[in-house]
């Protein structure tokens, strides 16, 4: 797949300055292996010789860790020179980023190699190779996400988080009260900044709910039928959240679990597949009765085990599960439960389609949706009979089998003679040991716990 033309993307960016001569400077923006977004800020004069030729970032761009360090057994470090590699704009993504001060533009790039080929460990191409083994099969993936966050106050106590103060009342919420729309109204300026200010860079954001805990709210985008782009969106609305929210004066967080005895940050995904004619191959009055969803059931059971590096990528991800949060442990589905893995919604024959549930908010949403793409793909070519369906409380029928730390998660990934068939091993080599050195790096620290613990004590 080489960059699209030139031609074509100029005519983009001649027809957006035109309409706004009042930008000042472009962000061109890469989503990393965490999902953090990184890249460069460029004038306005210069977005011309972006689309033209490029940008250079360096390979390893793609090897960082958590807190931006190269991690150099992925080999994409020293062991190369630290080379770069050639980032191109995505089309239709030029939209102005309506927080600034100084008006200014943003832009998403990939990575290519010299030759113009797809670099491979973009986690956008790891995404797009695993929907091309869909394009062979002639269907089409609808997909949409729902993303939680809280909103947090910008001073933190002792390091720990902290709700904001509400601008309405200057309370600081205590209470859970799920879907409450006074909750919506005590921070509605920022919020519906959040709504408006998608709309403005065309990021279909159609909803906002209340959340279980105090603060936290769910973004719901809208469901589009280009799984790429469903991630695109996920990755700025992030950004947008972080910037709105800073505007007026607060911090958000997508963090899986910030606070001990609340519910933790979810990331779910809505899929569907739509045939050549643009139907749906999941609408049946009688979902226990479709085989394609059964089969598509069945091959997200058979690999989520595996896909848990991905869906929860980090240390904290892993304490975000428990049965009073809705957090399954299992690879369970059940028709409208939200205490399974895997919901199918029955409101209509029409918008039948899988919900998974697993993933955490800060889980990379392009490796996030391979994974469970991969899945999808083995169950529909290998014909894979799921478990029955749950009626009821799964965590009282099926026992947590999923893997509870990144360790186990790890060592199921690498192991994964499915998942290698979707993800390359040379992906996955760089991904688990970025992990791992995350994971050596929190291992060998001291919490305030132990100190409390064991300090005077033994």
């Amino acid at each position: 797949m080489l960059p699209p033309p030139r031609a074509v993307q100029l005519n983009e960016a001649n027809a957006f300055l035109k309409e706004h001569p009042e930008v000042q400077y472009v962000d061109l923006l890469i989503a990393d292996m965490n999902g953090v977004v990184r890249g460069k800020r460029i004038e306005r004069a210069s977005l011309h010789k972006v689309y033209e030729k490029g940008i250079n970032l360096p390979a390893s761009l793609f090897a960082l860790d958590i807190n931006g360090i190269t991690v150099e057994s992925s080999g994409l470090g020293m062991d190369i020179g630290d080379s770069d590699r050639t980032c191109f704009p995505i089309p239709n993504t030029l939209s102005n980023e309506p927080w600034q001060k100084r008006p200014t533009a943003q832009l998403l790039m990939t990575m290519h190699e010299r030759d113009g080929s797809p670099f491979f460990a973009d986690p956008r191409e790891v995404l797009r190779q695993v929907v091309s083994k869909f394009d062979e099969l002639g269907l089409t993936i609808c997909a949409a996400f729902e993303l939680e966050f809280y909103l947090i106050d910008q001073e933190n106590v002792n390091g720990r988080p902290q709700p904001p103060r509400s601008p309405i009342s200057g309370k600081r919420p205590h209470s859970t009260q799920v879907y409450l729309i006074d909750d919506l109204d005590e921070y509605v300026d920022c919020l519906q900044d959040v709504l408006e200010g998608a709309k403005e860079q065309g990021i279909p954001a159609d909803a906002i709910v209340k959340e279980s805990a105090p603060a936290q709210f769910e973004v719901n985008l809208h469901h589009v039928a280009d799984p790429i782009k469903a991630c695109d969106y996920a990755v700025l609305l992030k950004r947008l959240i972080k910037n709105i929210a800073y505007d007026h004066e607060m911090d958000t967080t997508f963090m899986a679990k910030p606070y001990p005895g609340q519910a933790g940050n979810g990331l779910h995904v809505h899929i569907s597949l739509l045939d050549k004619n643009g139907n749906n191959i999941f609408a049946t009055g009688n979902p226990l009765e479709s085989e394609t969803l059964r089969h598509a059931i069945g091959g997200i059971q058979q690999t989520m085990a595996a896909s848990m590096a991905f869906l929860c990528p980090n240390v904290n991800s892993y304490r975000r599960f428990g049965a009073q949060f809705y957090v399954p442990n299992a690879p369970c589905w059940g028709l409208d439960n939200r205490t399974v893995a895997l919901r199918v919604p029955t409101d209509s024959p029409d918008a039948v389609r899988i919900e998974h549930r697993v993933a955490g908010a800060d889980a990379n949403p392009y490796l996030l949706l391979a994974s469970v793409l991969a899945g999808i793909h083995h169950g529909l070519t290998n014909k894979i009979a799921p478990d029955e369906p749950i009626e009821g409380n799964s965590y009282e029928q099926v026992e947590p089998s999923l893997p509870s730390n990144l360790r186990d998660a790890l060592r199921e990934l690498d192991d994964s003679e499915i998942m290698a068939r979707y993800i390359s091993p040379q992906y996955t080599d760089i991904f688990v040991a970025c992990k791992e050195s995350e994971l050596e790096e929190f291992e060998h620290s001291i919490s305030d716990l132990e100190y409390n613990w064991y300090l005077h004590t033994v």
